[in-house]
């Protein structure tokens, strides 16, 4: 506060030159060093009445921060305030998942419906038997699964001109000239054995009234006996498999049967199996004529080269020829050539289920056992041959080796693989 006694008047230092005011001694008419610090600088002093100039367009800054675009959980979606883009959203998407669904239950029903109906059907077609019939002192299950296959000379399934056009004649009835034994051993490592069974082998009959005969007859239709019971008993695929058991000691666990017509089908359904003949074969009974060398016979051609005789070893020979065909039929069906294109695999399945006979307790899918066991390759053999003697009443018979069938048999009872000391061509 300014001192009343000294107004107008300079102190001694001069910082009262002005009524009310303090200042500090700086130099005159200038400000001091303390308004230095808090005077606006000339360059930041407006000039009352001077026009202000407006900022730019690009100057002026918003009036608030613009936010961002405002997105949905889907971030394609747009609104058009109609709904009509999200009403077409919608129908898209509802379309999209129902072709999914479609597509998915066709390839399901591709893939697991239509072959387990497939293998129904087929299964259904097989024509069944009571072949594997329990009797006293049937052998007990054993290691190991054998396979009976028997060709029949049944004319069923054969128009006229089929039957002149393959030599097979009018007989009538049924018999077989094709015995074989598939031989699965136990080991899976080991190769399963084709065993031709020779028609003419000499065995007990397990047909009453009957001795020993030659073991085609227990198949036969026309053999006919009266039991204990009195039952009659006629030939057929139960006494034919029974007296193969009770001769062996080994148990028949499948059965499968073909007749001519049958054979001849599944042999064109894969179009035909090559065969190698080593010589010329010349045979009107069989209706055969072929040259030398290795080629493709239709199902004809081939029926005749397992049916006929006319060779120095008669029966022998057939059997083997037999092998031969089989195994080369059992190729071509299972290969995947064949089980993978439909034009090939349904004829095949077709043919064969109609015509098949097997046992009541047989299925599809124990004849697809067959073909995949052998598809891997298999030995071949004959049950060992003793000798070939003419019987009075009976004729030209085939009597097994003691020593080396039992060597064979005893193999198969205990699913062991057949010693090579037991085989025969």
């Amino acid at each position: 506060m300014s001192d009343r006694r000294h107004r107008g008047e300079s102190g001694p230092t001069g910082e009262h030159d002005r009524p009310g005011v303090f200042r500090r001694k700086g130099a005159a008419g200038g400000p001091d060093a303390f308004e230095k610090l808090y005077r606006e600088k000339e360059s930041e002093r407006r000039v009352v009445g001077e026009t202000r100039r407006m900022p730019s367009e690009g100057d002026v800054p918003p009036l608030r921060r613009p936010r961002p675009e405002r997105r949905t959980h889907h971030a394609g979606r747009e609104y058009d305030g109609t709904g009509r883009t999200r009403r077409r959203d919608r129908r898209r998407l509802r379309n999209v998942r129902n072709v999914t669904v479609v597509t998915l239950v066709v390839l399901l029903l591709a893939v697991l419906v239509l072959p387990a109906w497939f293998y129904l059907w087929a299964n259904a077609r097989l024509q069944r038997i009571d072949a594997l019939q329990d009797y006293e002192g049937r052998p007990e299950r054993q290691d190991g699964t054998v396979f009976m296959i028997v060709g029949s000379d049944s004319r069923e399934g054969l128009d006229d001109d089929q039957i002149r056009e393959l030599a097979t004649g009018r007989a009538e009835g049924r018999r077989t000239d094709t015995i074989m034994l598939l031989y699965i051993p136990d080991d899976g490592e080991a190769e399963p054995t084709i065993v031709s069974v020779p028609r003419d082998s000499y065995v007990p009959l397990a047909i009453p009234g009957y001795a020993d005969n030659k073991i085609n007859t227990a198949f036969a239709d026309a053999v006919c006996g009266t039991d204990e019971g009195g039952e009659e008993i006629c030939g057929g695929p139960a006494p034919l498999v029974r007296t193969f058991e009770e001769a062996s000691g080994v148990r028949v666990d499948h059965y499968v049967e073909i007749g001519m017509g049958g054979f001849v089908g599944l042999v064109d359904a894969v179009g035909g199996v090559e065969l190698c003949p080593e010589e010329p074969m010349v045979d009107p009974k069989a209706g055969l004529d072929v040259e030398a060398g290795c080629q493709t016979m239709d199902g004809g051609t081939a029926l005749g080269y397992v049916r006929t005789r006319a060779t120095p070893r008669a029966d022998l020979d057939r059997v083997a020829r037999q092998r031969e065909f089989f195994s080369a039929l059992v190729q071509e069906a299972s290969a995947p050539s064949t089980l993978f294109n439909p034009f090939t695999s349904v004829p095949l399945v077709m043919e064969g289920t109609d015509l098949f006979v097997v046992d009541e307790g047989d299925r599809l899918r124990h004849l697809a056992t067959m073909l995949l066991a052998m598809r891997g390759g298999t030995r071949t053999t004959t049950i060992p041959v003793g000798d070939t003697p003419t019987l009075p009443g009976v004729g030209s018979v085939v009597r097994w080796d003691q020593t080396r069938s039992e060597e064979m048999f005893a193999a198969m009872r205990e699913g062991e693989p057949i010693p090579d000391s037991a085989l025969q061509d």
